[in-house]
């Protein structure tokens, strides 16, 4: 019976781990439930959708590294000729509904998955640096955000004062209102505004920021434009492209100088910083998410293969608990048939 003590104890020990990590015990502040809560509460949120960016577009193509890339580090992904990959844009909003024009945010995932069974997903948006320097700041910027009942708008004291507690996030106002908005997703920028460890054949590591930089120039839409744009024009716009020819954006990485904030993602490195293009991406294909291959999969940024590790960035990782509670839940209403978006999969009712 003594013998049994220690493996009791640690598989106790375990239990509550996996309890404090998901939030169901212990002092913590914020857990990813509270926060999915808050963006299922907020909007117009329909069952069966993602919590978070719930309209989307899935697409197909194929990304192809440089011969910089193997330099910085040792990942298949790098090494390998060219990798079919699938992949979502995504509008903000939790409404699958909304007009394009009203998002302020787009975004791009991708799945990478290489011929020796490993997988890396990348999760990246428009903004050049997050709102907040926290997840609890993130969380706090979102509850101010929510409309009173009696005004129909947010309380502007309550902003006054989440301002103080987070001055970072007045230049990420200042950048949603003067930001350039493109007519095309595939003429859109997006960035991954968390820093990620890249560790090379001599075991050298190196901090780095990436992004999708687009081979097509921007043109950017008045505000007139965007109001009067139809609904979905942005997936009008992908299919009209992609028929004329596949769209390409250049995977540029940033690294960080001593000094550089590399768990702060609401402050950016400055230009000056070393860059490198590691890979092309490329779309030959896109497909509505109600039965394409990216609806049901959960672009977890903290999936990473040999060679990339994640910073110790709070924000980056509680994206990733975030993520987890959102796929379990929309995952949940479309097992039991409560969902506002066809229950189809691959053309097969699942």
């Amino acid at each position: 019976m003594l013998l049994l003590l220690p493996i009791a104890l640690i598989l106790a020990l375990i239990a509550a781990l996996f309890a404090w990590v998901g939030g169901w015990i212990g002092q913590r502040d914020l857990t990813p439930q509270q926060m999915m809560d808050l963006a299922q509460a907020s909007g117009k949120q329909q069952p069966g959708f993602r919590r978070a960016h719930s309209k989307g577009i899935c697409f197909a193509g194929t990304f192809a590294p440089t011969a910089e890339a193997a330099k910085l580090s040792t990942a298949r992904a790098f090494s390998q000729p060219s990798i079919a990959v699938i992949g979502r844009f995504s509008a903000s909003s939790n409404n699958p509904y909304a007009p394009d024009g009203a998002s302020p945010v787009r975004g791009m995932a991708v799945q990478i998955k290489t011929d020796d069974g490993q997988e890396w997903r990348i999760a990246m948006n428009s903004f050049p640096f997050f709102a907040a320097s926290t997840p609890q700041g993130f969380q706090q910027m979102n509850e101010a955000g929510v409309p009173d009942p009696v005004t129909g708008k947010p309380d502007p004291n309550k902003m006054k004062a989440l301002l103080v507690a987070h001055p970072e996030i007045a230049a990420f106002m200042a950048w949603a209102k003067t930001a350039p908005k493109s007519d095309s997703l595939g003429s859109t920028r997006f960035n991954g505004v968390n820093a990620f460890r890249l560790t090379d054949a001599q075991g050298v590591e190196r901090m780095v920021r990436w992004s999708m930089r687009p081979r097509t120039p921007l043109v950017a839409m008045t505000p007139e434009q965007l109001k009067m744009a139809d609904v979905n024009f942005l997936a009008a716009d992908l299919d009209k492209r992609l028929a004329a020819g596949p769209l390409v954006w250049d995977m540029v990485v940033q690294i960080a100088a001593p000094g550089d904030p590399i768990t702060d993602p609401s402050k950016a490195w400055p230009e000056s910083r070393q860059e490198a293009t590691i890979a092309t991406l490329t779309v030959v294909h896109a497909e509505p998410q109600a039965n394409g291959p990216c609806r049901d999969l959960n672009f977890d940024p903290l999936i990473l293969p040999t060679g990339i590790a994640a910073s110790d960035d709070p924000v980056l990782h509680a994206r990733s608990a975030a993520y987890s509670v959102s796929f379990n839940r929309r995952e949940r209403e479309i097992s039991e048939g409560k969902t506002a978006q066809p229950n189809v999969q691959n053309g097969s009712a699942r």
